[in-house]
């Protein structure tokens, strides 16, 4: 027999294997037990497919009644696409309920947990609470702060280089560490870029995996609209918007772009702090950052990152005119840098990935 963070961890795993499919909302999983057996798992697979404890309790059937469930996100109380789940877990009589984490969304915050308890069922909050806040970590950020979640991508040889002083950088990082880059993609709502690297590289920035993916949107800084009419992130089919600031011909544009979402700022310069706000209001939960050093110092600059996903070759490139991942100005005093906590480091081919979080992101 199982013990009760070991059915947890079969629902957390049924939630992970979602991420990044379930935008604009959470990956979540749930685990029907009774007797010592599961007798009905399920997990939410897409916006406007059934919750996780639906499918879970359809499998357990009749048998449900008097048994536990474990499910990694408070039960929504609320109508939306599909009815509450708090209302079909009383309908089929469970005895308990383990819930990993409460759901920061003013329309349930609680309410779920509460209608469980007044109809009389157990209800456990808090078990394995970290790995479920880590899974939908996008999505929470979002709720909170009604902006995305940044994550900043860099690829750079051991002596912290992404481009040779000509600007060249293919390849630095290995084959395996670009199909990572190419899940994380996948599992983003949005990448973003600014205009330096749609004229110097002429980007694809699509999802190109064996076994395929989902594309995020394709988001480029561009000031004034330099984007030339050919580029790749123009021509093909996977969505593009381009921010530009008040001083660019926006309709000009959109005339010849008629399938580009052009969207200006009322600044002549784009603030990255009402980038960020604008994108939120337009639903985008998690944004992955894969500019250059222009770009990257501005998000730096503003404090307004979540994480840094760097990937390290094992090659020395030296120069003094050789590009950097983050450019601006920077601090004169070590003691005024930004401050990250490591989350994790991990091998990727002849590669290290490093995932570091800003300190005030821990916990």
């Amino acid at each position: 027999m199982l013990t009760k963070e070991q059915y947890m961890d079969v629902a957390l795993g049924l939630a992970e294997a979602t991420i990044g499919q379930t935008s604009p909302n959470p990956s979540v999983g749930a685990v029907v037990v009774k007797d010592g057996r599961i007798i009905g798992m399920g997990s939410h697979l897409k916006p406007g497919c059934p919750h996780a404890e639906v499918y879970a309790l359809q499998q357990a059937g009749e048998a449900a009644q008097g048994a536990e469930l474990y499910v990694t996100l408070e039960p929504c109380s609320h109508y939306g696409k599909t009815p509450p789940c708090a209302d079909l877990i009383i309908d089929n009589k469970l005895k308990k309920v383990y819930v990993a984490s409460t759901d920061p969304n003013p329309k349930v915050a609680g309410t779920g947990i509460q209608k469980l308890k007044d109809a009389g069922i157990e209800v456990e909050i808090g078990l394995r609470e970290a790995r479920a806040k880590t899974i939908n970590r996008t999505f929470f950020h979002s709720i909170r702060t009604n902006q995305p979640y940044v994550t900043l991508k860099a690829a750079m040889t051991l002596d912290g280089k992404t481009a040779t002083a000509t600007g060249d950088s293919r390849w630095i990082t290995s084959e395996p560490a670009r199909q990572d880059v190419h899940y994380q993609r996948s599992i983003h709502d949005a990448i973003l870029v600014g205009i330096g690297t749609i004229l110097k590289d002429d980007p694809q920035l699509t999802t190109r995996l064996p076994q395929g993916g989902n594309n995020p949107i394709r988001i480029v800084l561009d000031t004034y609209l330099r984007t030339p009419d050919q580029a790749n992130v123009l021509t093909d089919e996977a969505p593009t918007w381009i921010v530009c600031g008040a001083l660019a011909d926006a309709e000009q544009f959109r005339e010849k772009h008629r399938d580009i979402n052009v969207i200006q700022m009322e600044t002549k310069k784009i603030d990255i702090h009402s980038l960020l706000t604008l994108l939120g209001k337009k639903g985008i939960q998690s944004l992955y950052v894969e500019g250059g050093n222009s770009v990257h110092g501005s998000f730096v600059e503003s404090g307004l990152f979540n994480a840094c996903h760097w990937y390290i070759a094992p090659k020395l490139l030296g120069g003094l005119e050789a590009f950097s991942p983050v450019g601006g100005k920077g601090p004169i005093l070590m003691r005024d840098s930004i401050s990250l906590a490591i989350d994790s480091i991990e091998q990727i081919g002849s590669d290290i990935k490093i995932i570091a979080l800003p300190k005030k992101e821990e916990g």
